[in-house]
Parts: C-alpha cells; sequence; structure tokens
C-alpha cells in the first residue's frame, strides 16, 4: 500500500504480469499503482523512459536528455539508433563487429523495432515492436511479422504455452516451435496420475483447437500457423536460444532445434 509506482526494463513485461500486478494493488490499496518502464541495451544503458504511467506493456517511451534517436527503415519496419553519451566507444579487441554495430551517421544499430504509439502525436511516445532480423519472406514474397505474430499466437494459446518460434523463411506457409508452460504441463499431468507423456499428448491437442481458433480469425498466409511442434526441452541460455533479457533468439533456436524445424516442413516424396 505505500508503493508509489512500479519501473520496470531489461525485457518486456507480460500482459498477464501485468493484470496480476495491478490486482494485487487494487486488492492491497484500493487503487492501481502508476507503471513507468525503460528501455536501452547493455551497449547503450538506459536510453528512452516513459516519465508518465502506461496503461498497457509494450510502451518504451520518449528519449532521455542526452541521446538522440533516429528510426530508420529496415525490412518493412523502424530500427532504433541512437547516439549520445551513454553509447559504448566500440567493443574490445573487436574492430569488424564495431563498424558492423554503427551506421554511417553514427548511430548504434539496437536491432530492435519500434513504432509511434500514435504518428499524429509523437509526443505519446515509440512502441516495441519486435527484432528487425527477426521478419523474414515465405516463398510466395509475402513478409512475415514475427515481432506482431509470435506474441498474438503466444496469447491465444495461453495458458498453455509460454513461447514461439516463428519459422518459413522461404517456405510455402508458417510453422511454429512451441515450448509448453510448464505450470500448464503440471496441472494437466495431474490428471493423468503423473504421467508425463500422456499429459504431453494431452496437452499437444488442446493446443492444437487454440491455435486452429487464431487461425480462423486470421486473413492472410502470414499470420497461419499451418504446423506446430511442441518442444519437450527449454530454450538454453548456454547454446545463445535465450538472451540474458529472456528473450528468445528466433534464428538460433531454429539452427539449435534444426531437427524440430524439419518436421514442420517435410520434403514431398
Amino acid at each position: 500500500s505505500r508503493m508509489l509506482y512500479f519501473l520496470y526494463g531489461g525485457a518486456t513485461l507480460s500482459d498477464d504480469i501485468y493484470e496480476r500486478l495491478q490486482a494485487l494493488s487494487v486488492a492491497a490499496s484500493g487503487m492501481r499503482t502508476p507503471v513507468l518502464t525503460t528501455y536501452g541495451a547493455t551497449e547503450t544503458q538506459g536510453i528512452t523512459m516513459t516519465h508518465w504511467a502506461i496503461e498497457r506493456v509494450g510502451m518504451i517511451g520518449l528519449p532521455l536528455p542526452g541521446t538522440t534517436i533516429k528510426l530508420a527503415p529496415v525490412g518493412g519496419k523502424l530500427e532504433v539508433r541512437v547516439k549520445g553519451g551513454c553509447v559504448m566507444s566500440g567493443y574490445l579487441d573487436m574492430p569488424e563487429v564495431t563498424r558492423e554495430a554503427f551506421d554511417d551517421e553514427g548511430y548504434y544499430r539496437l536491432g530492435d523495432a519500434a513504432r509511434f504509439e500514435d504518428p499524429q502525436r509523437p509526443e505519446k511516445g515509440l512502441v516495441f515492436d519486435g527484432r528487425v532480423a527477426e521478419d523474414f519472406k515465405l516463398s510466395s514474397g509475402t513478409w512475415v511479422s514475427v515481432g506482431t505474430l509470435r506474441p498474438a499466437l503466444v496469447a491465444a494459446c495461453a495458458p498453455f504455452v509460454q513461447d514461439a518460434v516463428i519459422c518459413g523463411q522461404d517456405k510455402p506457409y508458417v510453422a511454429a516451435l512451441l515450448w509448453p508452460s510448464q505450470a500448464a504441463l503440471y496441472n494437466v499431468s495431474l490428471q493423468h496420475n503423473g504421467d508425463r507423456a500422456a499429459a504431453f499428448e494431452d496437452l499437444e491437442r488442446r493446443i492444437a483447437y487454440c491455435v486452429t481458433a487464431f487461425n480462423a480469425r486470421q486473413n492472410g498466409s502470414s499470420s497461419k500457423i499451418m504446423r506446430f511442434e511442441l518442444l519437450d526441452t527449454p530454450p538454453s541460455l548456454d547454446d545463445g536460444e535465450i538472451t540474458d533479457k529472456g528473450y528468445v533468439n528466433q534464428r538460433q533456436a531454429q539452427l539449435v532445434r534444426a531437427q524440430a524445424v524439419g518436421k514442420l516442413f517435410p520434403k514431398r516424396k
């Protein structure tokens, strides 16, 4: 009841945690707690912040004093690039990597995409829009926006799915690798007397129903999940599948899980 505000950063706050936090706040104090957020990278420290209470997750705010941000078009999105005293000068003993990290105007490339909350009112701040390097084209030439599709799919499969890897570059359709929620898997296993294999199959059927319902609400091939594979081991930090911020590296996960990806796109005989 004495909390004045809640500030988060380092990783995206899920809608579920945000709503649970507010429900707890209302129960304890009778009111919602203002939530603020800051955004940046290890190489930059904080570069943006909301100095107002957000009403939904995904906001990253406005540039902090001393930083200059530009949004550069990359693959159909706008990449966040930054200059300022908080930005590193380069990677130690890695001149080639350093050169690639900065554009020709000296802005550091974060690899993240952002968009204006309201293009007519830029003072309302920026919204995180996924990773520019994650989007890909199907064999038809249609762009797939991973930063939009992944969270939408995970939300549609709640509470059964923890995270997803969207696959299909140069393929005829979109597919996904899905990590089951361990809490959901445990709860379902109780219904099968602790039989994990039976619980896994049951959970797979439930997720298939969610994916079918999700696809029914989509209009184009770029947002429909035609196949999915449920993974039985969590993402590995050591293998680079997940970052220190808890964000799944889509490309690396597909390399590590190449066998599972192969099942999504079986070769025609």
